[in-house]
């Protein structure tokens, strides 16, 4: 006999807005250590340069990893004929795409990871000059488009990296002109007149990690000259980051999904580089159990078809270049699971454009000591603002399942919805992210989530483009957030949620289940009990198979390969298919052949008000 091992979920109670969020957790959320003080910063800030990510220690020792280590010496080789690429482009103009100068930023940030790491190790001439003409050129633009402030962050990043790796070589001129830049165009902009903070210096999301660790880079960058304003900006940024950290409690689950994951980790985990360097700690960022579990979050929504589980406003693929970010756990914990070795040896001619945090990266990919070689879990589960579960097994078996509210940073009204592989093929699909530019030049107000904004008239945002249940044809609740409640490993292994919430007013209690029934099926199981309200209950999958309607259920189709879907509860009701290519809306994401099976039950079936509905998805 198989003894299921059930693991009971304490439920956390979730507010309804970042404003409600912080005032209740401010209090209570694990703190950084923040001895920071003009005093401080004079006693204990590294004099020499480099001093970013860098320091003398660590440079010589990333120099003697690159000739012993095949590994290491092959990504530095892709990394230089990255800096070869640069020196043949233009130099970079401030041209402001709809509200974002971002592209321009990013770019820049790439341009000095791979011009000024390369000049560390080889001090080229010819890779001195070109990084002077990019600090030179961006430290020229008017402002750094301070209205959008990730723009401003990843910029002050380029720079203070720039200076800091070319100090040695770099004309005292532009060093100057760098550091009046980070100061007038970098920091001062984060300090409104009015005295408050930004809403980043505390946010919960990916704003908070991006724009704090760009402010911490520019204030090192800027200690000298103007100790007073670093300090402050410092001490502001080390008490704001652990709301940013706090979004990843209890289990390291990401709210944003897995590719703002790399956007906002990237930015942590560069930023905990700096402060090593700079300072010789980390003021606790490794010590916060969450966050460094997140790792594992990562890995896990990372499916065997190469796309990820990809709720959320996240990507839908991942590229072929290794993880670097995740590089950076793996040089903290030893873990091998974090290191994409096979991907660190690809030809570094095949590599393509790296991160823009790939000079930084070689540093972290050099220090990698493996300690452990985690096996990765059958089972992996998440609480929190998006809580998750995540099965894999043989045959390419994936599944991913949620639960969540829509208005979470980034959130969609897809709680209960799931996603689903078997050999390799992603059968059951989440619609992703659409480009926000497109929308915003329309005037399209994406941002905003009230009930009846105009983010949910998306297919790629409101449940009717998602893999769970509809109620009278409306959206889902945009506060109610659907729990976790209960999690069983095993041969069969469970995760259920507690769905009642995303239908206030029209159900009176629902439950979701998934059960791995065998290593080729998955069944979903619904509980549910009508309110008055509640006329007809719409069971919903989101594929792009062909589908073929039977008597008992469906086939779907997709690359020589067939999956069942049996309607196990409802013999008298038919599966019904609508095609969503060409989707509803001129603005919505159009994916070639993508559809949405439904199994409609009217009320007037549902006998005492409860029913369940159970469908089952097998080779």
């Amino acid at each position: 006999m198989i003894i299921m091992k059930s693991i009971y979920i304490i439920i956390f109670l979730f507010v309804i807005s970042i404003g409600d969020l912080f005032a209740q957790q401010k209090e209570n959320i694990p703190r950084l250590e923040n001895p920071m003080s003009v005093q401080y910063l004079g006693a204990k800030l590294e004099k020499a340069h480099p001093r970013l990510v860098l320091n003398p220690t660590i440079e010589k020792y990333v120099k003697k990893k690159i000739e012993s280590d095949p590994l290491v010496k092959n990504y530095y080789a892709a990394i230089k004929l990255n800096a070869e690429k640069i020196k043949g482009q233009p130099l970079l103009e401030r041209i402001v795409t709809g509200r974002r100068l971002l592209s321009v930023s990013r770019e820049m940030l790439y341009r000095v990871n791979m011009l000024g790491i390369v000049y560390r190790m080889e001090k080229d001439s010819e890779i001195l000059h070109r990084l002077n003409e990019e600090v030179i050129a961006v430290c020229n633009f008017s402002d750094w488009n301070p209205s959008h402030y990730l723009d401003v962050a990843e910029m002050s990043l380029a720079v203070a990296l720039a200076i800091d790796w070319g100090w040695d070589g770099l004309p005292d001129e532009t060093i100057k002109m760098a550091i009046d830049a980070l100061i007038e165009k970098g920091i001062k902009p984060s300090w409104p007149e009015d005295g408050k903070n930004p809403g980043w210096a505390f946010g919960t999301n990916n704003w908070n990690q991006v724009c704090n660790g760009g402010m911490i880079a520019a204030s090192i960058a800027i200690a000298e000259k103007n100790p007073e304003l670093a300090a402050k900006t410092i001490k502001r940024s080390l008490d704001g980051i652990p709301m940013a950290l706090s979004s990843y409690l209890p289990d390291g689950v990401y709210p944003e999904g897995s590719t703002y994951w790399g956007y906002g980790t990237g930015f942590s985990t560069i930023t905990c580089a700096m402060l090593e360097s700079a300072f010789g700690t980390d003021f606790g960022h490794t010590k916060h159990s969450a966050y460094m579990a997140s790792a594992m979050f990562r890995v896990m929504c990372n499916a065997p078809s190469g796309m990820y589980f990809n709720y959320a406003d996240c990507g839908d693929r991942r590229g072929q270049s290794a993880d670097v970010v995740l590089a950076w756990f793996a040089s903290k914990t030893g873990n091998k699971a974090f290191f994409e070795a096979d991907r660190l040896l690809i030809e570094p001619g095949k590599m393509g454009k790296l991160s823009r945090l790939g000079g930084a990266a070689l540093v972290w990919i050099s220090q990698f000591k493996e300690n452990s070689d985690t096996d990765m879990p059958a089972v992996w589960y998440g609480r929190g603002h998006n809580p998750i579960a995540i099965f894999t097994g043989d045959n390419g078996y994936y599944f991913g399942g949620k639960g969540g509210h829509a208005t979470t940073s980034h959130g969609n009204m897809d709680a209960g919805s799931f996603i689903f592989e078997l050999d390799g093929i992603r059968w059951v699909v989440d619609p992703g992210n659409q480009d926000y530019h497109e929308l915003e030049k329309t005037g399209f107000n994406l941002w905003s989530n009230c009930q009846d904004c105009q983010r949910w008239t998306l297919l790629t945002k409101s449940n009717y483009g998602h893999s769970t249940l509809t109620v009278n044809g409306q959206l889902q609740k945009v506060n109610g957030h659907a729990t976790l409640l209960e999690v069983k490993e095993g041969v069969q292994p469970e995760a259920i949620f507690d769905m009642t919430a995303p239908y206030e007013g029209l159900l009176k209690n629902a439950r979701r289940s998934f059960v791995k029934e065998s290593s080729t099926s998955l069944v979903v199981t619904d509980e549910i009990e009508l309110l008055p309200e509640a006329n007809l209950i719409t069971w919903q999958l989101m594929t792009t198979a062909d589908v073929e309607i039977t008597e008992r259920g469906a086939l779907l189709k997709q690359d020589g390969k067939i999956l069942r879907i049996e309607n196990l509860s409802h013999s008298d009701l038919r599966f019904s298919v609508i095609s969503l290519d060409p989707p509803p809306l001129v603005l919505d994401r159009k994916i070639k052949g993508l559809k949405r099976i439904e199994l409609r039950i009217p009320s007037w079936t549902v006998k005492g008000r409860k029913d369940v509905i159970k469908v089952k998805l097998t080779k």
